[in-house]
């Protein structure tokens, strides 16, 4: 979570401010931003607008992705997505609404009914459909005036979806295969050739592909020649546009679709297209490249592409049921306004990791530090984020842990505590984050140890066995050794919110190291070794009682051990609660709720004394630790007002003042998976 380029990002957060909104939606949070197509960090569009005709898709980056989109009604031309030509109306949107893994806008206008669906299918119990980078994009027509109606519906998507820069030449072509595709991508293929943070991905290839049982033309065209064809007559080029290779910005080339469906009362008739991405390589992990996992058994794009559209009527199914079942649960753990912001984090924290095999056979689930430094498969990013896998996916949180854990079993990690990070994604080739593998300066001892010791006893506690960490024990062991040589009384270490600077005798990292003491102790005991699980349980149990004395002032707990009338959120507390590992008394934690709530904003609680800015998935957590209900409620509805009012409309930031609702900086990241963590309270 880190500082990389703030100044830049603060300046794009305040390009990105729009501050319209509509009463659109019958939600009671209103997105910050709306997901379109969300897969993995390269592969990621969002609408920035409560209308999706009054701007164009984005990259999360903010960069535009165009997608355009028109209907024309007998004759009558309108706007559904996008701000070509503005002198066209927009189709009356009448609703949106956002479920775990689909988006869904309704329109009305000339006597019909309009739904365009945007699904991807993120579903974590099948892998391979998971990892399928192919989102399904669904136009519903019906008539609502009793009166038949020529309606034609218009798609295109820009050469921007597959450039880092528009001055990059693409080049395109169609494809002979089973269905309708076309393709685009760069000239020059540059594969695994960019890394970093705000950066859009250069290599592998755009599909189009839509089942020939349509009535649909495609075509490649330029961006006007497509559109102002559809607009005009109805019609697509007759012949596709070859004059490639030429930069995305020249005459912008565009992948082109138009449905023809005749539409009548009470019958609807739909219209559908997938919208996939090809990268070919995921990335290297310690310089060797990967596939992406959904071609870990030789499948190629074209087949990827067969299976996505055999199996849309039955994934349209599970997704729907998914949704269902995620809103439901989440309503009963937290209230309607909690599931919503659950369906609000699924896609972005999974759209925020990419999957793949190694080798060995492992399954590797990296991360992107997003808005941040681009870290890969970063400790304290996986720790937030854990949450979601908790609930729905026992292999891919273990996925989660394999980088770093191969990592140190490749010899390469030289300390004695856990990596931060196993590179900068797309490259995760070893740690790049402060002192890396050359010195322990600026590094997160710890943080990360801490990190990876809880997250390893929520695994063996979901799985009932220790299977994962075995075949890591004694990695794992050195690392409790460290917490319980360093973790008491943490030495002037930066920690997970480092945003904030070094911090010397933390209060709540030190409860992180006691928590994680414990953790290893219950592994110790589901491992068959009594006695060395005796030993760390009776450290943990005395940390516990020293951390209680140290931090006490007055009313509450403080920031640092040395530090008085200080006072911060100790959210690390939360698996105290969660798992039962009873080493702090209740009234620990009450009495932080009770402090905390002098100390509420109007958007949150702030993360300490230093700064009136939070951090989301702490607020959360820190909601959680309540023993009911009306605490859960009192720290979670601030957040609620931050949603609904922040004027920077980006994918769900973690990170924002309390006191104005402004982002500072994040957004688009894998740690908003933490919001989760509630459906863990049984």
């Amino acid at each position: 979570m880190k500082r990389t380029f703030f100044a830049v990002l603060v300046l794009f957060g305040l390009m990105s401010a729009i501050v319209t909104t509509s009463a659109v939606s019958a939600s009671e949070l209103r997105p910050t931003s709306y997901p379109l197509v969300v897969h993995d960090p390269y592969f990621s569009i969002w609408s920035p607008t409560d209308e999706l005709a009054d701007s164009y898709p984005v990259h999360w980056t903010g960069a535009t992705n165009a997608l355009v989109s028109f209907v024309k009604i007998d004759g009558q031309n309108y706007r559904l997505m996008g701000t070509y030509a503005q002198d066209v109306p927009k189709m009356k949107q009448t609703s949106v609404e956002v479920r775990a893994t689909q988006t869904i806008y309704t329109f009305e206008a000339a006597g019909v009914a309009l739904t365009l669906k945007f699904t991807s299918p993120i579903l974590m119990d099948d892998l391979m459909v998971y990892a399928r980078p192919a989102t399904y994009l669904t136009w519903t027509a019906k008539a609502t005036d009793g009166k038949k109606h020529d309606v034609q519906i218009y798609y295109d998507n820009s050469a921007e979806l597959c450039v880092n820069t528009i001055d990059q030449e693409v080049k395109a072509e169609r494809l002979n295969a089973k269905l309708d595709v076309l393709r685009m991508g760069t000239a020059a293929q540059p594969v695994l050739g960019r890394k970093g943070d705000r950066v859009r991905i250069d290599w592998g290839y755009v599909y189009l592909a839509v089942d020939k049982k349509y009535s649909a033309v495609t075509a490649i065209a330029s961006d006007k020649a497509a559109r102002e064809g559809f607009l005009n007559d109805g019609k697509l080029p007759v012949q596709d546009d070859t004059n490639f290779p030429r930069q995305a910005q020249q005459d912008w080339p565009v992948l082109a679709c138009v449905f023809d469906l005749a539409v009548e009362a009470a019958v609807e008739k739909d219209a559908q297209l997938i919208l996939a991405y090809d990268d070919e390589y995921a990335m290297t992990f310690l310089g060797e490249k990967l596939r992406p996992y959904w071609r870990k058994d030789g499948q190629d794009v074209l087949q990827m592409l067969e299976a996505a559209n055999r199996e849309m009527p039955d994934l349209m199914k599970r997704c729907d049921a998914f949704d269902a079942k995620l809103t439901a649960d989440a309503t009963k753990a937290g209230g309607s306004k909690y599931a919503e912001l659950c369906a609000m984090a699924y896609r972005e924290s999974c759209g925020a990791h990419k999957l793949a095999q190694l080798p060995n056979g492992k399954l590797i689930l990296v991360s992107k530090e997003n808005s941040s430094n681009g870290c890969a498969a970063t400790v304290d990013i996986l720790y937030p984020a854990s949450p979601i896998f908790m609930v729905y996916s026992s292999e891919l949180l273990k996925a989660t842990l394999t980088p770093a854990m191969e990592y140190c079993k490749s010899g390469r990690w030289p300390w004695k505590f856990a990596p931060h990070d196993v590179g900068t994604f797309p490259l995760v080739d070893g740690q790049v984050y402060g002192g890396g593998e050359r010195t322990e300066e600026n590094q997160m001892p710890v943080e990360e140890s801490g990190n990876m010791l809880i997250v390893l006893d929520m695994v063996a506690r979901i799985d009932g066995n220790t299977d994962y960490a075995n075949e890591y024990w004694d990695i794992i062991a050195g690392w409790a050794e460290y917490l319980l040589a360093k973790g008491l009384d943490p030495e002037n270490q930066l920690c997970t919110d480092d945003f904030a600077g070094h911090l010397a005798h933390n209060v709540n990292l030190s409860a992180k190291a006691i928590v994680a003491l414990a953790c290893f102790a219950d592994l110790c005991e589901r491992h068959g070794d009594a006695d060395l699980a005796k030993k760390f349980r009776a450290k943990a149990e005395e940390f516990a009682q020293k951390w209680m004395e140290m931090a006490k002032n007055c009313d509450h707990y403080r920031l640092a051990f040395d530090q008085a009338d200080t006072w911060s959120m100790k959210y690390n507390l939360v698996w105290d609660k969660l798992m039962d590992l009873k080493l702090f008394p209740k009234e620990v934690v009450e009495t932080e709720l009770k402090y905390y709530k002098t100390k509420t904003n109007a958007y949150g609680l702030p993360l300490d004394n230093r700064s009136d800015y939070t951090k989301l998935d702490w607020e959360v957590w820190t909601a959680t630790m309540a023993s009911d209900r009306a605490g859960f409620d009192a720290v979670m509805n601030p957040i609620y007002e931050f949603i609904n009012t922040t004027e920077q409309r980006v994918p769900l930031t973690d990170w924002y003042y309390t006191s104005t609702a402004k982002q500072q900086i994040f957004q688009a990241r894998a740690v908003v998976g933490a919001v989760f963590i509630k459906m863990l309270d049984k």
